[in-house]
């Protein structure tokens, strides 16, 4: 039996009714609410594992609501909307949201996001080894494996790879990247992670123009899968 707990955050009532449906189905315990404000009072009186909150709330922006739960709330938030532009998704992420997920959206793909943003919230930093397909990344001993032989990589390129890794699942927008990596000054030169993220690929990848692993988020970021 499933037991985490998943609040609906969605003025909606056809929206929280088919959530309640594919969560429930799927063994979720799931907390409604159709405003902002009294999402806010729910999270605060029992946090659940993840929120699913809509960004169109009829009293309180979505964004607003976001910022306010993550001056307190660590778990996932998953980011619903009928709003696609890029803008939203990057201000959404950038401000602490773990994925976005655009209506219509498909119940596969909600429950895959689901399960990897509680994945990741459930896993601890002391974690000093992760396997991924055929790379397996030695946190301790900062070495990288790749079908048993070990991949050269510079010191840039590891930093990279390994902040890829630490956040499996989630998408890591442009701005983060650069910003975690080579500093606030560097935050708009994303040719610097064109050129990083190609050479990783190279290195990691099957085929780096078809990559299973470096996956791009068009006009976002990057997601490590």
């Amino acid at each position: 039996m499933n037991k985490a707990e998943i609040l609906v955050i969605d003025d909606e009532p056809q929206i929280r009714k088919l959530l309640q449906i594919i969560l429930e189905s799927n063994d979720y315990k799931v907390v409604q609410a159709s405003s902002g404000r009294e999402g806010l009072v729910l999270a605060a009186n029992h946090p659940p594992d993840l929120i699913l909150l809509d960004i169109g709330l009829p009293d309180k922006s979505g964004h607003g609501i976001l910022k306010e739960l993550r001056e307190w709330y660590n778990n996932p938030i998953i980011i619903l909307s009928v709003q696609d532009n890029e803008s939203d998704i990057v201000s959404a992420l950038d401000n602490g949201a773990a994925d976005y997920l655009t209506k219509p959206f498909r119940s596969g793909e909600l429950l895959a996001r689901i399960r990897s943003a509680i994945r990741r919230s459930q896993n601890t930093d002391n974690n000093s080894t992760l396997t991924c397909g055929d790379i397996e990344i030695d946190f301790v001993a900062r070495v990288v494996t790749r079908k048993g032989g070990t991949v050269k990589l510079t010191s840039t390129e590891y930093n990279l790879l390994a902040l890829f890794a630490r956040n499996e699942g989630k998408v890591l927008t442009h701005q983060f990247l650069l910003k975690e990596i080579w500093g606030y000054s560097y935050q708009t030169e994303t040719q610097y992670l064109r050129v990083f993220v190609g050479t990783l690929r190279k290195k990691l990848e099957d085929n780096p123009n078809n990559p299973q692993h470096i996956l791009t988020e068009s006009g976002v970021g990057y997601r490590f899968e």
